[in-house]
């Protein structure tokens, strides 16, 4: 079996074929579209398999070079998939509510970000004993709101050099927000969203937790395993480096 039957074979284990119903398509998903079942769309999976290549091939890429990719899935029965995936490989991530003007008004976003830190620094080395118990209270109910929405990126300095989305029509502002920063997108695409402002679209279903799983472990995967083998190329050329001197 070649491999792209193979992935043919687990993107249909995953249900990744199950599109929208023909009332709900976008026209321009027609492309990715084989067949209609039941008044279902089924995807073209032997295309899923080539986009989703494309796809990894390029995240793959950002690895190598130590570019940072931004994960955005807020779906709630992906949400706590989505940050145990980026949190056990070190990716930024966006889980339960899309920060408005995350992109466009980094540098305000940012200032959130930095209080959340702030305040776990000052958590944890007890500086909150001095207040009284309601107002631990208090500052835990603050802190809990910020890690909530703020938790997955707490570790980002700049702006994401590329995002990889899961629903871009649940997610559309993230799409509008990348394409005003010129920042590339890679996504999951549906058949009731237009894909075409996607620079890398995987046509998928994006509304079954088995196929989210999927892209979401495909494409991290193939992020992380570059960013780690860069890491660890330039670990050995300092050391061999270093033992010239």
């Amino acid at each position: 079996m070649n491999d792209n039957n193979k992935k043919v074979e687990e993107l249909f284990a995953a249900g990744a074929h199950l599109g929208h119903k023909s009332n709900r398509v976008h026209p321009k998903t027609n492309k990715f579209i084989y067949s209609f079942e039941n008044g279902v769309s089924i995807i073209d999976l032997t295309k899923t398999a080539d986009y989703l290549e494309k796809a990894k091939k390029y995240v793959a890429e950002l690895g190598t070079n130590e570019k940072v990719l931004l994960v955005v899935c807020t779906k709630k029965i992906a949400s706590n998939l989505t940050k145990e995936l980026c949190t056990k490989n070190n990716l930024p991530f966006i889980n339960t509510k899309w920060p408005a003007g995350l992109l466009t008004n980094f540098e305000m976003i940012i200032k959130n970000v930095k209080k959340l830190n702030s305040m776990k620094e000052e958590k944890e080395k007890g500086d909150w004993n001095k207040f009284v118990k309601h107002e631990q209270v208090k500052l835990d109910k603050e802190l809990s709101k910020l890690e909530k929405f703020y938790g997955g990126i707490a570790n980002l300095k700049k702006l994401p050099d590329a995002l990889f989305i899961v629903d871009i029509k649940k997610e559309k502002n993230s799409v509008k927000e990348s394409g005003e920063m010129k920042i590339l997108t890679v996504a999951v695409t549906d058949t009731n969203a237009n894909p075409d402002p996607i620079n890398y679209p995987i046509p998928g279903n994006d509304d079954s937790i088995t196929s989210i799983e999927y892209f979401l472990k495909e494409i991290i995967g193939s992020y992380s395993s570059s960013y780690l083998k860069a890491g660890e190329a330039k670990a050995k050329a300092k050391e061999k480096e270093a033992s010239k001197k």
